[in-house]
């Protein structure tokens, strides 16, 4: 049995999120079917995080147990070649140690969140940007961003449906930024609750919209309270970027 490191891009508009669901498809549904035309096994894809609904990668990493003796690039063109057309691509393929864990050995997570911030209707990135026509304030955005920096209970971000043993996480950063017309919110930590990043983005935007002040993010923070919550964003704006691990593969 070789245990095979995928990295995997997804446009998750069509999908009921990355995890296998009963009421709809799934970027692992997708997957794994495309494994079993490949190798006739029956195979199990193992993923660093999890989407919701809506929700792109960049670069999730994944893996999978197969007997099939195959090597590492001819399994990715084979996996791409029965994925289509879903938009789903396995950009990288590599061989691992058994003991490595797509999930369990990640040590950190990246994501990023796209707000186009313009009036005229999205075309190219459609259902890829959360779309805000009033002008945006990132540098007051950043600056309330701050206070959510550090281990803190995320209940007021915490979706009620949060499976998470503990509200507590340590967030290493949440930065926000002006690219062109978009104002990108950078996120990392070593995991993150459910719907915590949207949860935080829609607090942010709107400071940057001037209908918080910048200290009511701290606020909403301390109320540990999901009634103090602002604004959920919706999922299409958000990005799986980066599965960070202590050694290689």
């Amino acid at each position: 049995m070789t245990r095979f490191a995928l990295t995997i891009e997804f446009d998750g508009t069509p999908f009921f999120g990355l995890q296998r669901q009963a009421h709809g498809p799934s970027v692992q549904q997708a997957l794994e079917e495309a494994a079993t035309a490949v190798t006739g096994e029956k195979v199990t894809l193992h993923s660093a995080g999890r989407t919701d609904t809506g929700v792109h990668a960049i670069a999730m990493r994944s893996h999978l147990d197969i007997a099939k003796v195959i090597e590492p690039f001819r399994l990715m063109e084979a996996l791409n070649a029965h994925l289509r057309p879903n938009p789903i691509a396995v950009t990288q393929c590599e061989v691992v140690a058994h003991d490595w864990h797509a999930r369990f050995s990640c040590t950190g997570r990246r994501y990023l969140y796209r707000i186009a911030n313009r009036r005229a209707p999205l075309t190219l990135d459609l259902n890829r940007a959360w779309q805000v026509p009033q002008e945006l304030d990132e540098k007051a955005m950043h600056r309330a961003a701050q206070a959510l920096v550090g281990s803190h209970d995320f209940t007021t971000f915490r979706s009620v449906q949060c499976q998470a043993a503990s509200p507590v996480k340590t967030l290493d950063r949440l930065d926000v930024e002006r690219v062109g017309g978009e104002v990108h919110i950078h996120a990392a930590a070593r995991s993150f609750l459910h719907h915590q990043v949207r949860s935080m983005v829609g607090c942010l935007a709107l400071v940057g919209m001037g209908r918080w002040h910048d200290e009511q993010v701290g606020e909403a923070l301390a109320a540990r309270d999901r009634q103090a919550l602002g604004l959920n964003a919706p999922p299409h704006g958000l990005y799986f970027v980066e599965a960070v691990y202590a050694t290689s593969p």
